[in-house]
């Protein structure tokens, strides 16, 4: 499987609050569209210092990570990121990435807003089997509980 890459649209989740108190105009609204590395091997979204500086998301945090390489590096972390793509969006944090850093998007967006990466055709889709909506799995699903001594609850 080769990269796979993905337009995603970044909105400033504080100025869309900022809209529904009719507190700013919808024209005002900072946003724009990235040409991200779809990564399922990162687990968070990550922006870079430039996308930050231009959409003005609040940083809440420092955040230690991990990197492909072992290394452990310091980020800041910011909140209120509304994710748009086709017909689905969340909302989210994201770790800043130094300069121009290539963004990523990471897997838990991806479960979040149900979509999937087409391997053949190197491209992020909406989950077939769910195009009109996304949906989730709120928990696992168990094949067998266990009862006293390793037995099944069938065996009780």
């Amino acid at each position: 499987m080769g990269l796979v890459y993905a337009d995603i649209e970044l909105i400033n989740g504080g100025d869309l609050e900022m809209v529904r108190r009719h507190m700013m105009d919808q024209d005002e609204v900072k946003k724009m569209t990235v040409h991200f590395l779809v990564d399922s091997g990162a687990y968070n979204l990550c922006i870079n210092e430039v996308i930050q500086e231009q959409l003005q998301f609040p940083i809440v945090e420092k955040r230690k990570a991990q990197l492909a390489n072992g290394s452990i590096e310091e980020y800041d972390v910011v909140s209120n990121v509304e994710v748009r793509f086709k017909n689905r969006s969340t909302t989210c944090r994201a770790f800043v990435l130094p300069g121009d850093t290539e963004p990523l998007f990471g897997a838990i967006p991806m479960e979040d807003m149900d979509l999937v990466i087409h391997p053949q055709r190197q491209e992020l889709l909406v989950n077939p089997e769910h195009p009109y909506f996304a949906q989730m799995t709120l928990k696992g699903i168990r094949h067998s509980t266990f009862g006293k001594f390793g037995k099944t609850n069938n065996d009780l």
